[in-house]
């Protein structure tokens, strides 16, 4: 089993940068694929990135490429979701969650979720 908390949400204006981790507990944290997903009030969650067990393939939607990176490091149980160029519709609560492949984009495909962390982007 695996308890996630994220951190690093806030307030930023468009065109700024947050840096979220997503901190895991236990010893089988490199065994999972890690993706980043979010909801904005009104909407389904919706997929953000994802990457592998071993940080070697990363995925992400559509609306976030070239913007976002997604990283992890298994020695500190720790992923991240470095946020550049942030824009208004980029405003929701994001979410880390640990599932079975990198290739997975359905939140239905993963199995451990965290509480969210608020990101905020002012126009």
């Amino acid at each position: 089993q695996v308890q996630l908390v994220e951190s690093g949400g806030g307030l930023v204006q468009a065109g700024g940068s947050l840096r979220l981790s997503c901190a895991a507990s236990g010893r089988t944290f490199s065994s999972y694929a890690m993706g980043w997903f979010r909801q904005a009030p009104g909407k389904e969650r919706e997929f953000v990135a994802s990457i592998s067990r071993s940080g070697s393939e990363t995925y992400y939607a559509n609306s976030v490429k070239g913007r976002f990176t997604i990283s992890r490091d298994n020695a500190k149980n720790t992923v991240y979701l470095q946020m550049n160029s942030l824009k208004p519709e980029d405003t929701a609560l994001y979410y880390c969650a640990a599932g079975g492949s990198v290739y997975y984009s359905s939140p239905r495909r993963y199995d451990y979720w965290g509480q969210g962390t608020q990101v905020t982007v002012s126009s």
